[in-house]
């Protein structure tokens, strides 16, 4: 991918391709400890319990569902780039009150189809990895918030424990692509995702360009032994 046009163009592809088993997928691979991580980050923005939150590069929309499971007064702008991603959230979405609180929108998280400061909350859950141009989502993401509003990624980070940091390398680049390849039937969108982790910015390196972007005294939280992080934001 030597360009941004054929980044978009590739993981676009690849998520329509494993669209429908994303979710179980998730679930296995992560040992269902992702849950507990969308529980987290939810959690962080307990004190925007009413609005509108964006959601953004929602995919199969786990976290769109968590948002308004925790806060009955939210509604939740769900934007993801890949169609099928969105489609296939909402097909198992249950028929609570929640699917009239949650908007799927089909749009660019580099050109966000939202207002300047219409949302009192973002979230981005393993998504920020998948930008063309990661300045430029920061960017949009702080046009988009309100002042005062809170922004928190959720991403894969690389542990830097001893004991740790093998164990997670052998499994995410030698078990998990050929586990995930023969339940999806498409083993190279795995291997996207830990060539992805391992060329992804250093925490500090994110934090700065959250910062150059506009966000106040961003800080991180690891969870899980560094396997993840939440990178908080916000704009004042």
């Amino acid at each position: 991918m030597n360009n941004p046009d054929e980044k978009k163009k590739f993981v676009r592809e690849k998520f329509s391709s494993i669209s429908s088993d994303y979710d179980f997928l998730n679930s296995l691979l992560s040992f269902h400890i992702d849950r507990y991580w969308r529980w987290v980050t939810t959690r962080m923005l307990g004190e925007y319990r009413e609005g509108t939150v964006l959601d953004l590069c929602a995919g199969t929309l786990p976290l769109s569902l968590e948002l308004t499971r925790q806060a009955p007064e939210r509604r939740v702008l769900a934007v993801d780039f890949c169609e099928d991603m969105l489609l296939a959230g909402r097909r198992t979405m249950p028929g609570d009150d929640r699917k009239g609180r949650i908007m799927p929108v089909c749009g660019d998280g580099e050109k966000i189809p939202a207002k300047s400061g219409s949302c009192w909350g973002i979230t981005v859950a393993f998504g920020v990895r998948n930008l063309a141009n990661t300045q430029d989502g920061l960017n949009e993401m702080f046009r988009v918030l309100k002042k005062g509003g809170k922004l928190l990624i959720l991403e894969f980070s690389r542990p830097k424990n001893p004991i740790v940091k093998p164990f997670y390398n052998f499994y995410l680049n030698k078990v998990l692509p050929r586990l995930a390849g023969l339940v999806s039937g498409d083993k190279e969108a795995y291997e996207y995702l830990a060539s992805s982790i391992a060329k992804f910015y250093e925490p500090a390196e994110l934090l700065a360009m959250m910062e150059k972007a506009g966000f106040s005294k961003p800080w991180r939280r690891p969870l899980t032994f560094g396997i993840v992080s939440i990178y908080v934001g916000e704009k004042w």
